[in-house]
């Protein structure tokens, strides 16, 4: 690594050698080997003046923080988070082979591309340029490339602040999944994403009750598997009017969109039938919208030969704002409808509930996330948005930290196509974003903590 080279070449040099590593995170605590991207991250840094600390939450589980003192110890602190797991592949649905982080016609296809290694690559040429400048800091400077964010960082933040809260602590912290220009024209996009909050999360398992029976008389049985199909769409068709709240209306503003269409997207009465003029966004609208319900683990029977007599369905719920763990149940209830007599609703052991969570925008980091997004696009404002999934962000909202969702991506990108390729095949990201991406970055710090 040349201090010379551009600090989006660096990035982009570094996301690669990321992607390369394949730290897939399939959710058992031997997956991941995030200590594979620990090491690419300290030969980055390995000639520079910094003592990076790395810590295994259990074997190969690894996340790797770079702290540089700030001079002035009232000074605000500031942690650039980023995760250095991906999620698995479902190779058939590639057009590109996912970890070899090729370049095609100006864009990096790779697994964890866009979610969310070139954000932990552009923090880490930001965090590096300062000691390579030999720059003075106010407050403190603390990279985190941390471990099982995709497993739902049990064995990442979560572990890291039962255990070492010192090594990652920051008052401001910036993650995941900001940086999506919207409305305005090609060139001059009049908004920028922020993503200051995420819905909270409550999973739940449907124990369904049946009577088990012989295989070759079906008719009049209770088959479990039969009442856990009823259940699964009565919840995929309940539709529940829209909570549209603070946040929403803004998004809408900034598309521009037909006065009409814009009324009934903001209408708690009309929102659903007007999704369909979103096209990709449509998904994001619904989901920032709603408390949503996605059944996504279904069990039933044992034997071929045998009716089921039980069944389970683990429902991944995402809940709004103020939506307590009763309300969430209220809300199953309602969908299930008179099948409740045959269900019962449990939690899943260490993941029931975690409330939504927002931080405000009058603080002092996100005048200048402002001041940023103008020196890139001149003109656009933050954007201020409640993501639909879950981040690191939110244990150190827990803390009482302020944590922001943060990047800025080219005019190629909608929130709609970000979405979609999150977790999806063919996930890539432009050349152009990665570098915008590391100035912006550079500029944060530079800004606020210089």
């Amino acid at each position: 690594m040349t201090d010379s080279a551009p600090l989006g070449d660096q990035a982009i040099a570094l996301l690669r050698d990321l992607i390369r590593s394949a730290c897939v995170n399939d959710g058992t605590d031997e997956s991941g080997q995030e200590i594979r991207n620990a090491g690419v991250l300290r030969r980055f840094f390995a000639d520079v003046d910094v003592e990076p600390v790395v810590v295994e939450s259990a074997p190969g589980r690894a996340t790797f923080v770079v702290r540089i003192p700030g001079t002035d110890p009232e000074a605000p602190s500031l942690a650039l988070v980023g995760h250095l797991d991906v999620v698995p592949v479902m190779h058939a649905g590639w057009s590109e082979d996912p970890f070899a982080a090729d370049i095609v016609r100006g864009q990096i296809f790779g697994r964890g591309a866009l979610d969310m290694l070139y954000l932990t690559a552009a923090y880490a040429v930001a965090t590096r340029a300062v000691v390579a400048e030999g720059r003075a800091l106010r407050g403190d400077l603390v990279f985190v490339g941390v471990a099982d964010e995709e497993g739902g960082s049990r064995l990442g933040i979560e572990w890291l602040m039962q255990h070492h809260p010192e090594l990652i602590d920051a008052d401001y912290v910036l993650t995941e999944s900001g940086g999506v220009p919207v409305g305005g024209t090609v060139g001059a996009p009049t908004a920028v994403t922020v993503t200051v909050g995420e819905k909270g999360l409550a999973r739940r398992r449907l124990l369904i009750r049946g009577i088990p029976g012989h295989g070759s008389a079906p008719w009049g049985s209770s088959n479990a598997g039969v009442i856990a199909a009823e259940a699964i769409t009565r919840l995929t068709r309940f539709a529940p009017r829209a909570v549209i709240g603070d946040y929403w209306p803004r998004y809408v503003d900034a598309l521009g969109l037909d006065a009409d269409v814009a009324r009934r997207l903001t209408s708690e009465a009309e929102m659903l039938g007007a999704l369909n003029s979103l096209g990709e966004l449509a998904g994001y609208a619904h989901a920032t919208t709603h408390t949503t319900i996605s059944p996504n683990v279904i069990r039933a029977g044992d034997a071929i030969n045998v009716i089921p007599g039980q069944a389970s369905i683990d429902l991944d719920i995402r809940q709004l704002p103020g939506v307590s763990a009763e309300a969430v149940d209220a809300y199953v209830i309602g969908a299930l409808g008179d099948l409740i007599e045959h269900v019962d609703i449990v939690d899943i052991v260490g993941a029931s509930f975690s409330p939504a969570n927002v931080s405000p925008m009058n603080t002092p980091l996100f005048e200048v996330l402002a001041d940023v997004i103008d020196e890139a696009y001149p003109g656009a404002v933050p954007l201020p948005i409640i993501a639909a999934g879950g981040s690191d962000a939110r244990f150190y909202r827990k803390r009482g930290r302020q944590a922001y969702g943060f990047s800025v991506l080219s005019r190629s990108w909608d929130y709609g196509r970000f979405r979609h390729l999150i977790h999806g095949n063919d996930e890539h990201i432009d050349l152009d974003s990665v570098r915008m991406t590391a100035r912006a970055l550079d500029s944060v710090v530079r800004r606020f903590l210089g």
